[in-house]
């Protein structure tokens, strides 16, 4: 696989010149000492990690994976000592909380860094990525205890932290979950039950690791409702803060999978563990969803950094690679043949996926600083209005950018042809482990129901006008030269508008609607999202190529998008319209 990497100057050019996030830092007060400057060395800190370290370790590790024995996980060789050095230097606690050791950067800084660590590899990324969720959940939730015996350690990254929702039998649908929580003496709890699927569950890069649990206690109502929260740690730990004795919570087993092979994904049996609550009872759910506004944008920017990668190696490959004539005003005849980069379907390809990486980089910072402004703004109208853009974009940026990220790294692996289907290349490897991340996080189904069915219908169509609003502003600002593709998103924006009401109109004529139509719905409203955030960032390039010439391809890329991807929404506008119809004209026993 070729070296990676980090797009620095992008990074830079979407905080600084796009987002002008600096002016959201001056706002708050946790932010006001953070400047431009201090967040461009961050960058390039994280860049070297990733480039240096992380990257060219990535495809060894996906050949060795991991290894079980004996109820013991191994990591491939170099993940334990690269662990070391990412925790060493402070990367696990990047937007934690600075009381207990934490960087407390804002998201749309993490965005960028999340971003390269995933490109550099999906794998190694998730040991730290849901330590951050589970630090973020103990932060926001547990007891002052709990937060001293647990937080220093897990955001120095000596303790890891794992995820613990899906039962064999109870996937999406976490109601129906068996594991149990009994009441102990000394005001801990009894948790017993399977969990499948645990990312990180059981490894050798730490000592102990920190497990959230979700489990019903025995006075518990039925469904969702009942479910409460639990911290089981692998090992005990006493008063003096060192470890004790081994918990009863064991790794049964490793899944085999196809990709995120450096992963450990582990079946843990919970055989009355010790655990203690995490925030009220049978208040589990809104507890763990407290920080999967943040971890779903995380799964996003997973694919997102399959994507940029694919990418990156896709057009090192086109430039290089030799193979047929182009048009005679491209060709070299001094050459035996043209690279692959002057044919009109490469360029179409490799366009595709440039417009999708830096559309996609340009959202995610979007979405990170809605989340900022959520969490640190004092005005109540600022604030309230970045949570409902938070509430109307995370199952957008969760699925849209997973499935387009996987369609990236599928599209580089066409760039490179038989090379690309073959491990020598590592490009097989990122269209692998990209596939995992429009699966897990809940499936990019369920995200699209829960954009349709809870956001939009939930506020009847309320929670879309901040989105908008936003898009209305930048069209009341016309930039010579985008007159065509300004109208194009006017006139997408308005159809966003008006399928919209239609749903709306036949939820009560139609009970299926919602279910039928709500991923041709999500990705309507992300190609319109990404074609704002295309013309956004074309608005503010055009002005300073004379000053950075790299910044012409941007508003080259912005027309392609209008003119080659945004069109893609009005197939999609005639399957909404269709609504349940053709879905259920089959009964069960035809199918």
């Amino acid at each position: 696989m070729a070296d990676y990497r980090v797009p620095r100057e992008d990074m830079q050019f979407v905080l600084q010149d796009v987002f002008k996030v600096e002016q959201d830092w001056a706002q708050f007060a946790e932010l006001s000492e953070l400047d431009m400057d201090t967040a461009v060395a961050i960058i390039d800190e994280g860049a070297k990690l990733a480039e240096t370290l992380i990257a060219p370790n990535a495809r060894a590790a996906d050949e060795e994976g991991v290894k079980f024995e004996n109820g013991t996980v191994t990591t491939p060789k170099g993940y334990k000592e690269n662990f070391k050095q990412l925790a060493e230097g402070g990367w696990v606690g990047v937007t934690a909380n600075p009381e207990f050791g934490g960087m407390g950067l804002p998201k749309s800084i993490s965005a960028q860094y999340e971003e390269m660590l995933c490109a550099a590899d999906i794998s190694f990324s998730l040991y730290s990525g849901l330590t951050a969720g589970a630090i973020m959940t103990i932060d926001q939730h547990a007891d002052d205890n709990l937060k001293a015996t647990y937080l220093e350690k897990m955001i120095s990254g000596q303790w890891t932290g794992s995820m613990c929702l899906t039962e064999p039998h109870a996937g999406t649908d976490l109601g129906i979950i068996r594991s149990k929580a009994e009441p102990n003496e000394d005001g801990s709890f009894a948790i017993t039950g399977t969990k499948i699927f645990i990312t990180g569950g059981e490894h050798d890069l730490v000592d102990n690791i920190v497990h959230l649990v979700l489990a019903k206690l025995p006075d518990a109502p039925a469904g969702s409702k009942g479910i409460s929260l639990f911290l089981v740690p692998k090992f005990l730990v006493q008063q003096d803060g060192s470890l004790g004795e081994r918990n009863g919570v064991h790794c049964g087993s490793i899944e085999h999978k196809m990709g995120i092979h450096a992963s450990a994904t582990c079946v843990l049996n919970f055989d009355g563990a010790k655990g203690w609550l995490v925030g009220e009872p049978h208040r589990g759910l809104p507890a763990m969803f407290t920080m999967m506004n943040y971890e779903r944008l995380g799964v996003g920017i997973q694919g997102l950094g399959a994507a940029a990668r694919s990418y990156q190696n896709a057009l090192d490959y086109a430039q290089d690679r030799l193979q047929g004539r182009g048009a005679k005003a491209t060709s070299e005849m001094e050459k035996e043949a043209d690279p692959l980069i002057v044919h009109g379907d490469v360029r179409r390809m490799l366009l595709t996926m440039k417009a999708f990486v830096e559309g996609g980089r340009g959202f995610s910072t979007y979405v990170g600083q809605q989340l900022d402004i959520a969490k640190y703004a004092q005005d109540p109208q600022q604030k309230a209005r970045a949570e409902a853009l938070v509430q109307l974009l995370t199952p957008v940026a969760k699925a849209f950018l997973t499935d387009t990220g996987f369609e990236v790294t599928v599209i580089g692996q066409q760039v490179f042809g038989g090379h690309g289907f073959i491990r020598e290349w590592g490009q097989e490897q990122l269209v692998r482990d990209a596939r995992i991340a429009q699966i897990y996080e809940g499936t990019n189904g369920i995200q699209a129901l829960d954009l349709l069915g809870r956001k939009i219908a939930g506020s009847r169509g309320e929670l879309l006008q901040p989105l908008l609003q936003d898009i209305q502003d930048l069209l009341d600002q016309p930039l010579a030269g985008l007159e065509v593709e300004f109208k194009q998103l006017a006139e997408a924006t308005e159809l966003l508008r008006t399928i919209t009401g239609e749903v709306l109109n036949r939820v009560g004529d139609d009970e299926n609607i919602i279910n039928s139509v709500a991923v041709e719905y999500l990705y309507l409203v992300g190609y319109v999202a990404f074609a704002y955030i295309w013309l956004r960032m074309a608005v503010v390039a055009d002005p300073l190529v004379a000053e950075r010439p790299y910044l012409a391809s941007k508003v080259k890329t912005a027309k392609f998008y209008m003119a080659r991807i945004l069109p893609r929404i009005h197939g999609l506008v005639g399957a909404i319209r269709d609504g349940s119809e053709s879905l259920y004209r089959h009964e069960v026993g035809e199918f």
